[in-house]
């Protein structure tokens, strides 16, 4: 089984930290899962034209596909403007409506603003379960209150929500793999 974890930022490091936690929480809990980190900013992802995949450059088509190759997907994305990044934005839409069917799609987001929390709800949600993506109940929102200067998480709350959200994307995808078999 194969979870990769995508970060939208293009800048800053808090939510491929978050992300990278996830990550490990999953590996304690599942020691022969194979995870990887897609750091949106080491890619050159093109603009979506409309056109098919093979048109796109190679860091396009290459990220594309291992995203749709991976067992379980967790999207990190710091929260600007009330919205996620248009990178992770214009990311999702190069996928067609099924492309995370069978899939969990977990959820972390970064924040200035408490209320942030909500675009998670109100904008990633809607666009995972378009995808035909199982997200799970619980999501992670890290106000930046949570990091010190060295963007290290210092609430062990966040630590203990991370590690909830990777136990219940494991047992999800679990569930889901046994309903196909």
């Amino acid at each position: 089984m194969k979870l990769i974890g995508i970060s939208g930022e293009l800048t800053g490091w808090k939510a491929t930290m978050i992300l990278h936690h996830v990550l490990e929480a999953a590996k304690k809990v599942e020691p022969n899962l194979e995870t990887e980190l897609i750091e949106m900013k080491e890619y050159e992802i093109e603009f979506v034209r409309g056109e098919p995949l093979a048109y796109y450059n190679d860091d396009t088509f290459q990220v594309v596909n291992k995203i749709l190759d991976a067992d379980l997907l967790v999207f990190g994305t710091p929260i600007y403007q009330a919205s996620m990044t248009g990178a992770l934005k214009n990311l999702l839409d190069f996928f067609p409506v099924d492309a995370f069917k069978n899939k969990v799609t977990g959820i972390v987001t970064t924040g200035a603003i408490e209320k942030h929390f909500l675009v998670s709800e109100y904008q990633l949600r809607p666009i995972l379960s378009y995808l035909k993506g199982f997200v799970p109940t619980s999501n992670v929102f890290v106000h930046n209150d949570a990091f010190n200067e060295i963007n290290e998480i210092v609430d062990n709350d966040v630590l203990n929500r991370v590690k909830l959200l990777a136990e219940e994307m494991l047992r999800l995808q679990r569930s889901v793999a046994s309903s196909e078999g």
